[in-house]
């Protein structure tokens, strides 16, 4: 009786993830796709980091943020893509409750520090190109440092409220969440009762959050154009725009996903749109964020061709000498 028990409240405390797909060969090219991905999103946003951290012209404010957003992106990759191929690849597709809670948590928390991140590096912006004169007075290394510190505790404060909300929640019916790692409105499906108050802490939270982020990156860019539509030169203005062109990008990217997300009424929930939108915001745009930022920055590539030609040689020296012994 006592083993029944146990192994009851064993499975009570475990969920199943369905994954992506049950056919053999798209399980294993899906998870050649996504080793592919997460290798070269640690590659690119560490290589990021590392070329702002030698490079003196990028210890700039807007660097700084960029290589918040960096360090974001490593570690919301490194939550959610491992555990994709292990639940792919695996016949256990099980997730304890601890570590589905934790997931969840680190999700929240790192999705919501980048939208913050995003409105401060819109600022930032706002600040360089509408009043260039007092930008480093506006933009001084205590501001940044508090702002950054500011964006993480907000996030993680409001994961951490969510993720207690939802395992609040009884979960009487299947355990099987039909996603690929644990976010909260597939598990609001698996409620018995109704998650009226989740949701409501969730769209206060994605309002708060997500939306006004994005109010003060649109008033941004609106202060922005019009004053980069005042430049006389076409040059000038080219120059200015450049700026933010790859800001914008990736606000475009990432908010467009989040809010076809988290602002849809209970009833439109789809599991197979959310899975399509999870995997732009989670696993496509790490990858993305650093390519976009790199491919149009002139200071980030000479860092990269400069160190490259330093190691190719002292490379080249090692095989040399080791062929010549």
């Amino acid at each position: 009786m006592s083993s029944m028990e146990n192994s009851n409240e064993t499975s009570m405390n475990r969920f199943f993830l369905l994954g992506l797909t049950n056919i053999p060969y798209l399980r294993a090219l899906c998870v050649l796709m996504f080793l592919i991905i997460y290798i070269i999103t640690l590659s690119a946003n560490l290589l990021l980091i590392l070329v702002v951290k030698i490079n003196a012209k990028l210890q700039t404010p807007m660097y700084f943020f960029l290589s918040n957003l960096s360090t974001i992106d490593i570690f919301f990759s490194s939550t959610i893509v491992p555990k994709i191929m292990a639940v792919t690849l695996s016949q256990d597709k099980s997730i304890s409750l601890m570590d589905c809670a934790t997931q969840m948590f680190f999700c929240l928390g790192l999705g919501a520090t980048e939208c913050l991140i995003l409105a401060v590096m819109a600022y930032d912006r706002y600040a360089a190109i509408n009043k260039p004169l007092h930008y480093t007075t506006i933009m001084n290394k205590r501001f940044c440092i508090g702002m950054a510190a500011g964006c993480w505790l907000i996030s993680f404060i409001n994961s951490a409220i969510h993720v207690y909300l939802t395992f609040q929640l009884p979960f009487c019916r299947s355990r099987q969440i039909n996603h690929f790692f644990c976010e909260m409105p597939p598990f609001f499906l698996l409620s018995c009762q109704d998650p009226y108050l989740n949701e409501v802490v969730m769209y206060i939270s994605a309002a708060i959050i997500g939306v006004c982020s994005f109010i003060l990156t649109l008033v941004s860019y609106v202060h922005i154009i019009s004053t980069i539509l005042k430049i006389r030169s076409t040059a000038g203005r080219y120059k200015a725009f450049s700026t933010c062109a790859s800001h914008l990008a990736v606000v475009s990217i990432y908010y467009g996903t989040i809010l076809l997300m988290y602002m849809r009424p209970h009833s439109a929930y789809s599991p197979e749109v959310d899975k399509t939108v999870s995997i732009i915001y989670t696993v496509l745009t790490p990858m993305l964020n650093p390519i976009i930022y790199s491919i149009r920055n002139k200071h980030v590539k000479n860092t990269v061709r400069k160190k490259m030609n330093e190691l190719v040689p002292g490379f080249m020296k090692i095989i040399f000498w080791n062929h010549s012994d």
